[in-house]
C-alpha cells in the first residue's frame, strides 16, 4: 500500500522529470534543434537516453528512423524520428506523437522553441514513462518526430515507412504546443472529422478546460486539422487528436524559452492528456469504433 505522501512524492519527482525535460531541451546549448544541426543531433542523443531510462522498446537496434528530404533550396537534408513502443494485449495500435525540432538561429538569435515543442516532447516522455509501469491494452508507440517545422516531414516519412502496418494504427495522439496558455485552455482537435472520439474528453480537473474545436474546414487557416504532424496520419484516414494552445505572443520568436511556460497550467495539460489517452486505450468500445471507422474508410 502507497501512503498519500508517498503518491505526493511520486507526483512531485514526475512533475519535476516534465519540468526538467522541456528546461533542459529548450536551453541554449542546443541551439534551437533546427532539422539537420549539431543542436538537434543533441536533442536525439537526450531523447536516447531518456527513451532508455523509462524502458521503451526499439524496433530495430537503434530508436532511429533517418530520413532525409530536399529543401527549398533542394540540398539534401537529413533528419531522425526517434520512436520506441511498449507493447499491448491487442494488436491495435496508438501512436503518440511530438515533434522535437524548432527553427535554430535565427540572425544572431537562439529560437529555443520551449512551448513549440520541448513541450510535447517532454508530455510524451511522461506519457511513455507511465504506461512503462501501467500497461496498457494497445501497443503505444511514441514517436519524436524530427523535420515538423520544414512541412511535417519526419511524420510522413513515420507513415511512409511504419514499423507496423497502417491498418493497425487506430489512433494518432499529437502534442505540438501545450504549455503556454493564460486562461487554462487546451483544445483538442479531431473530434469534428471523428465525433466518436468526443466520449474520451473527459478531465476531472476543474483548473483546466479541455476545449473541441479548430478542426472544421469551414475555419479556414483556423483549422489546425492538417498544421501539426497528425496531418499526416490524417491524410491516411488515421483517426486522430491534437492537443495544443491557441498562438501566444512567444510564437515562434526567441521569447519562446522556459521561463516563459505557464508552469502550473503545462503540468496539468499533460495530466489531463495522459487520462484521456488512459481512457481510450481501456474503454471497451475503443476495438469496435476503430474497427467500424476502419470499415467505413474501406468502402
Amino acid at each position: 500500500m502507497i501512503s498519500c505522501s508517498g503518491l505526493k512524492k511520486t507526483e512531485a519527482q514526475t512533475d519535476h522529470q516534465l519540468l526538467k525535460d522541456v528546461e533542459v531541451l529548450s536551453s541554449d546549448q542546443y541551439e534551437g534543434r533546427k532539422t539537420g544541426t549539431k543542436g538537434a543531433e543533441m536533442a536525439r542523443a537526450y531523447l536516447k537516453e531518456r527513451f532508455k531510462a523509462i524502458g521503451l522498446n526499439a524496433y530495430s537496434s537503434s530508436y532511429e528512423q533517418p530520413f532525409s528530404f530536399n529543401d527549398d533550396k533542394q540540398q539534401v537534408i537529413e533528419g531522425k524520428n526517434i520512436v520506441g513502443y511498449v507493447p499491448g494485449r491487442n494488436d491495435g495500435v496508438i501512436v503518440v506523437s511530438a515533434h522535437y525540432d524548432h527553427l535554430g538561429i535565427v540572425g544572431k538569435e537562439i529560437y529555443n522553441g520551449a512551448d513549440d515543442n520541448a513541450s510535447g516532447v517532454a508530455g510524451l516522455l511522461q506519457l511513455a514513462a507511465y504506461f512503462v509501469k501501467n500497461k496498457p491494452e494497445h501497443t503505444l508507440i511514441f514517436a519524436a518526430f524530427d523535420a515538423e517545422e520544414m512541412g511535417l516531414r519526419g511524420a510522413e516519412a513515420f507513415v511512409a515507412n511504419a514499423p507496423v502496418a497502417l491498418e493497425k494504427i487506430r489512433l494518432n495522439v499529437n502534442m505540438d504546443m501545450i504549455s503556454h496558455n493564460d486562461k487554462g485552455e487546451l483544445y483538442v482537435c479531431g473530434t469534428f472529422k471523428y465525433p466518436e472520439l468526443k466520449k474520451f474528453i473527459v478531465v476531472d480537473d476543474p483548473d483546466i478546460k479541455v476545449l473541441t474545436g479548430h478542426d472544421d474546414p469551414a475555419l479556414g487557416h483556423d483549422d489546425w486539422t492538417d498544421q501539426s504532424d497528425q496531418g499526416a496520419f490524417n491524410r491516411k484516414n488515421i483517426p486522430f487528436l491534437y492537443f495544443g494552445v491557441e498562438d501566444h505572443k512567444d510564437y515562434h520568436k526567441a521569447s519562446d524559452e522556459y521561463r516563459n511556460i505557464n508552469k502550473a497550467f503545462f503540468i496539468k495539460a499533460v495530466n489531463a492528456i495522459q487520462s484521456i489517452v488512459g481512457h481510450i486505450d481501456k474503454d471497451r468500445d475503443t476495438q469496435k469504433i476503430f474497427r467500424e471507422r476502419l470499415r467505413m474508410d474501406k468502402q
